[in-house]
């Protein structure tokens, strides 16, 4: 079963992020601070309205980013396939570019979480596999 774990527990980090735009068809991201433990090309879980989705990590001349987030982590990894739940929750919540996020780091390199600044949640916490496991699933995924 797994633990549930506050917003405002002392065992997250929350740090902010903006909502920003990327690419060519300059649609919504989600810009991340310096702060997270994490680099570009990581897959990470990441919870939107207390449901979790996987998000990949990417890095462009201004610093890190998350461009969507999708059901599962094939998807997180060849975005052209599935529905693009960040981009929804994004227009849901009515951020635009330049609004402020609230990231919280749940469990670091792992498990994040986005919310409204001011508002507060409640994460449902499971680890991932061992980072063994981990390494032989990437190398079979290539």
């Amino acid at each position: 079963m797994p633990d549930r774990l506050p917003s405002d527990a002392d065992a997250v980090s929350t740090t902010r992020a903006h909502v920003d735009r990327f690419g060519g068809t300059r649609r919504r991201c989600v810009r991340l601070g310096e702060e997270l433990d994490v680099s570009d090309g990581d897959l990470v879980r990441l919870v939107l309205d207390r449901k979790t989705y996987h998000s990949r990590v990417h890095a462009d001349a201004n610093g890190l980013l998350l461009r969507g987030a999708y059901e599962n982590r094939r998807l997180a990894r060849s975005p052209t396939e599935g529905d693009n739940e960040l981009r929804a929750w994004l227009e849901e919540v009515g951020k635009q570019p330049g609004d402020s996020l609230e990231v919280d780091e749940v469990v670091a390199g792992e498990l994040y979480g986005l919310r409204i600044p001011g508002s507060r949640t409640v994460y449902s916490v499971t680890r991932g596999p061992a980072s063994s496991l981990s390494e032989i699933a990437r190398d079979l995924d290539g």
